[in-house]
């Protein structure tokens, strides 16, 4: 079983191309003979966790692939690591606005992804679509989701997972405005790629693709 995630809107958003990335992509995988679900979890810190933790005991995924919005970068990001620390610099969907706290009390300062973003990096632009490997998650509801999932995993052993960040769609840029933009039917295929080379992939290709800061 695969599991895709993406979130609801938020920022005053009316919609959020990380969902519509993770529902095309599962249409595309299912098409392709695989058994795959997908759950839209809350922009909210602590439910976002819950509602992703409920889905990992329902479904017991061996790969999950969680996708989030990253407005203004111009390209899918591949995460590498997730860090132990909430510090939002706005509100989340009920008003949450945690600084400096732990996503899990005593938790380790962070963990890495254990998708082989490496490769997956070199597959997605094989497919012509622009991606990078990000060293940063961020510290907002993303950062905090894939903590709680790489935490939930280290108990879980054999199931692998990760993050992916997804740019602006490009009905989300206000006209006249120069923020890069993706169509969600790219998004949708960057995440089944990651998917298909995850599978094919237990462990990761060893190439440059870190940055100098």
């Amino acid at each position: 079983m695969i599991l895709l995630t993406g979130f609801e809107p938020f920022g005053g958003q009316s919609g959020n191309p990380s969902w519509e990335a993770a529902v095309r992509a599962r249409t595309i995988l299912r098409g392709e003979g695989l058994a795959v679900e997908a759950v839209e979890l809350p922009c909210v810190f602590g439910e976002a966790a819950t509602a992703l933790g409920e889905a990992l005991e329902a479904l017991e995924p061996e790969l999950v692939v969680c996708v989030g919005q990253a407005g203004g970068r111009d390209r899918v990001s591949l995460e590498r690591i997730a860090i132990n620390c909430d510090d939002a610099p706005i509100p989340d969907n009920a008003g949450n606005q945690p600084v400096d706290c732990d996503v899990v009390t005593d938790g380790p300062a962070a963990y890495f992804s254990s998708l082989p973003v490496k490769a997956a990096l070199g597959a997605v632009t094989m497919a012509g679509i622009p991606a990078e490997v990000s060293q940063t998650a961020g510290t907002y509801v993303c950062n905090h989701t894939f903590y709680a999932l790489m935490h939930a995993l280290a108990s879980r052993p054999g199931a692998r997972g990760g993050f992916v960040h997804v740019p602006y769609d490009p009905g989300q840029v206000p006209a006249g405005s120069a923020a890069p933009s993706m169509p969600v039917a790219s998004m949708a295929e960057a995440v089944a790629v990651v998917v298909r080379t995850s599978l094919a992939h237990s462990t990761d290709l060893r190439l440059a693709a870190g940055s100098t800061h």
